[in-house]
């Protein structure tokens, strides 16, 4: 709960690596993940670095590893998820492992290139045998008389029955067959008749079935065409078109017994092609299943193996290029970790790498543990700003204020049961590798759900406080208000004409009846938890609740800022800077308490103080607020005896607190900067020193203290006077002091969303039921049942899709909001980095996109 409270004490460790065990050595630390790494070589290019060879070896492997699992998913092979997570390998074993996968992907590309080929021989065939099955009805030959030329007699000049100029001018008739895509057929067919001129007869047939691209493997729509031409300059340009289209050109066979010989071969080839096609694939899948078995533990150790070499490149030689330096960042905590790591990687070696810690002033990164409880709250935080080194976190407070917060909006006993459900079963279930691999919004909710089990925890306590339950009151204790009381024949004569009471005519007439709980036995007591059931039936029902929620909710934000600048506090103790608890955090808390404290003063008084018979003689708080700043000329009846003197003093100490907010701080820093931070006489660059007590000398120090850089030198402080700027230090406390006050007031206004939401969510929840279940349940007995049900599904359904998801979207949106902008704003910077430790536990078995990409 400490490191919760805090971020861990850091410190900055110098490592001697000794060149032969350094990979061993961050290969211990790697597993233990106790350290980030410094970049010593920030000046140098990456492709100038020592082991930028090995990098660009292990990103070989990976490429190797890469295509491997590609080929494994492409044939639906199951990768196996190891349980253990392999070390990274040795260097003796890196050498054998590359040439290993090297030949298994030489192997692997020949025969997928063999498979490819043999495949698309396949395709081809396959359509070579359909274009052959259609084109056999295209053109009828007779048998006995198949010419090879045909002669057409020139039309200019000769005659069409002139037999020798036929016989002179014979040319021969030639065709051209094949497939083409559906989608290019008009195309096809118009570019034939403009660039033939019209010498080309073209016979097209759909093919019934869709046959695979032997080039794309596209599986799609063909047709079969057959080209009649005349002359081999027409020949030529045909060829050239089907070229230019992309089509599937086949030889076609001059004679019916050629046809059948090419048919029955085709069939012949089909066959042998389909037996060692198979044997391909079933070798192929031999390999591929073998390599499966180890390629997860491959790829870590891979990756492992990368990630040592990145670190390597992070640490600089010493001049005998026989040791490499490293500066890491490790909690104190986990030092004597950080020695047992560096003991087993250089086991063995004559000369051990060791370490020791250095001084500096340059801000550490903050490291916060968190479990599987915590982590989902400190990432709200985190969200806002990674906390500065050693500040208060707020974290640790958000648990129970976040779902609270959320609850005060949410309050509804049946909704935050089933959201409490719905988290529960996640929390019992989390160890299921389906959800920790979900889709992304499964995963979020997946994520955040100890936060949702608090929410909706929070939400069935406040939603007993406001006794509803799915927009209808519970009565579990039984109403304190008493009805019968207020008729005429409960009470005595005499009592009667002193009360206004209700008879028969009067209960008849009146559309609305007012229980006045100044009536002995009309209001027998507070209900013993929440609201009373009976408010749920009155009209004025809204009026009493929004009275209600408004005072709550700024009672409760007043509560919560005053605390976040509670918090300040601690962050000055532990800083050393206790002129800003006198200077700032006292003057804030005053300004807070004089104002808003007051506020809630006067609202629990009257609660108090007043009671049914007083109620009318109470004063509006609002008029008695708005009157301390007034100062009214006729005295006001007030709240309580000598209010006003309080109220004067209240003022007079706020508005003495601005000054020292705005001016205190700067001020004081410019005295110490002035006397060189200690007590004594200067004289000609010596300083006498007059040692007082401890707390005096805590107090000494200007700018030094400011940042946290403490010299101690002969028992004083020595404070270096460079870069004091007095103007830049005013002018930013102005603006922290400014805003403050006006946040007080804009925070205070802001926290009314509780109050706001929580009244919509009850409202819409009433609504729902007004609409839907109200009409169903009213229904005849004849069609209600039938009715009911329709219905009912309608309403879970809007109920979880509105009330739960959207409305719970809302209210935890505005109480993050309040988190980070009300109450962290008064004590938390988060401005710090994030302790990002050298951990093969970040790894992951699989390649990204980027990576397969």
């Amino acid at each position: 709960m400490g490191s919760l409270f805090r971020s861990e004490s850091m410190c900055l460790a110098q490592l001697f690596l000794q060149s032969g065990t350094a990979y061993e050595c961050l290969s211990a630390l790697g597993e233990k993940g106790l350290v980030q790494f410094r970049d010593l070589n920030q000046n140098v290019s990456s492709f100038q670095r020592k082991f930028v060879g090995e990098v660009k070896r292990c990103e070989e492997l990976e490429r190797i590893l890469v295509y491997l699992v590609q080929e494994i998913t492409r044939v639906d092979i199951p990768l196996p998820e190891g349980e253990a997570s392999p070390p990274a390998p040795p260097l003796k074993q890196v050498l054998e492992m590359q040439e290993q996968l090297q030949k298994l992907e030489v192997e692997l590309r020949e025969v997928t290139k063999n498979k490819e080929k043999l495949r698309k021989n396949l395709l081809e065939l396959i359509e070579y045998t359909h274009m052959l099955r259609v084109t056999k009805t295209f053109v009828r030959r007779n048998v006995e008389f198949e010419p090879t030329y045909e002669e057409f007699p020139a039309l200019e000049n000769d005659s069409l029955l002139d037999y020798s100029c036929m016989q002179r001018l014979g040319a021969k008739l030639g065709f051209v067959s094949g497939l083409i895509q559906q989608g290019k057929v008009e195309a096809f067919e118009k570019m034939l008749w403009r660039a033939c001129k019209g010498y080309t007869i073209v016979t097209y047939a759909e093919l019934d079935e869709s046959l695979e691209d032997p080039e794309t493997g596209e599986v799609i729509k063909w047709y079969v065409f057959l080209i009649s031409f005349w002359g081999e300059q027409i020949g030529h340009k045909v060829k050239k078109i089907c070229d230019c289209y992309h089509c599937h050109i086949y030889p076609y066979p001059n004679t019916a017994e050629e046809r059948r010989e090419i048919q029955e071969g085709l069939n012949t080839r089909i066959q042998d092609l389909y037996t060692v096609l198979h044997k391909t694939e079933d070798y192929l899948r031999q390999v591929l299943c073998k390599a499966a078995e180890s390629v997860c533990s491959r790829v870590l150790q891979v990756k492992k193996m990368k990630a040592i070499y990145h670190m390597l490149n992070m640490c600089s030689f010493d001049v005998t290029n026989k040791c490499l330096i490293a500066e890491v960042w490790c909690p104190e905590a986990d030092l004597p970790g950080l020695r047992r790591a560096l003991e087993e990687g250089s086991s063995g070696a004559t000369i051990p790498s060791f370490m020791n810690t250095i001084p500096t002033k340059e801000a550490p990164p903050t490291l916060i543990r968190t479990n599987r409880f915590t982590e989902g709250f400190q990432n709200i935080v985190d969200a806002y700003g990674v906390g500065s080194y050693r500040e208060v976190n707020p974290a640790l407070f958000t648990i129970i204020t976040f779902p609270f917060l959320f609850a005060v909006m949410f309050g509804d006993f049946g909704h935050g049961f089933v959201m409490f459900l719905f988290a529960l079963l996640l929390v019992l279930n989390e160890n299921h590798p389906r959800l920790k691999q979900s889709q992304e919004i499964l995963r979020m909710f997946f994520n955040g759900r100890y936060i949702l089990l608090l929410m909706g925890l929070f939400s069935v306590y406040t939603g007993l406080i406001y006794n509803d339950c799915f927009s209808k009151s519970v009565n579990l204790f039984g109403s304190g208000w008493n009805i019968s009381a207020m008729y005429s024949s409960s009470h005595s004569p005499e009592k009667q004409g002193k009360m206004v009471l209700w008879n028969d005519s009067i209960v008849r007439h009146s559309k609305t009846l007012q229980l006045d709980p100044s009536i002995p036995g009309v209001f027998r007591g507070p209900y013993p938890f929440g609201i009373d059931p009976i408010w749920n039936l009155a009209t004025n029902r809204l009026t009493f609740l929004n009275s209600f929620k408004m005072k709550m909710s700024v009672i409760l934000g007043i509560i919560h800022m005053t605390f976040g600048v509670i918090l300040g506090i601690f962050n000055h103790l532990h800083f050393r800077k206790k002129f800003n608890i006198y200077l700032v955090s006292v003057p804030e808390i005053l300004f807070m308490l004089c104002i808003f404290g007051y506020l809630i003063f006067m609202i629990i008084y009257k609660w108090l103080a007043y009671s049914a018979e007083t109620s009318r003689e109470a004063p509006s708080i609002l008029i008695e607020f708005i009157n301390m700043f007034l100062f009214p000329a006729s005295e006001t009846h007030g709240l309580y005896p000598g209010q006003a003197h309080v109220q004067r003093l209240l003022l007079a100490l706020t508005v003495l607190a601005v000054p020292v907010l705005f001016l205190g701080k700067p001020l004081f820093l410019l005295w110490l900067h002035n006397g060189r931070s200690c007590f004594g006489v200067s004289r000609g660059g010596y300083t006498l020193v007059r040692k007082d007590s401890e707390e005096e000398v805590s107090l000494l120090g200007s700018q030094d203290i400011e940042e946290g850089n403490n010299r101690m030198e002969d028992g004083c402080r020595e404070v270096t006077c460079e870069e004091f700027n007095f103007g830049e230090i005013l002018m930013t406390q102005a603006i922290h002091s400014i805003e403050y006050c006006l946040g007080c007031i804009s925070n205070t206004a802001s926290y009314l969303r509780l109050w706001a939401l929580s009244l919509a969510h009850a409202q819409l929840s009433d609504v729902l039921w007004a609409m839907l279940m109200r009409v169903g349940l009213r229904v005849d007995t004849t069609y209600g049942v039938l009715l009911l049900l329709p219905v009912m599904a309608f309403f879970v359904v809007l109920t979880i899709f509105i009330l739960l998801i959207m409305e719970g979207l809302s209210a935890f949106l505005h109480a993050i909001r309040l988190h980070w902008v009300e109450f962290q704003n008064k004590f938390y910077v988060g401005a710090g980095t994030k302790f990002v430790p050298f951990s093969f536990s970040l790894l992951s078995s699989k390649f990204s996109n980027d990576d397969i990409a």
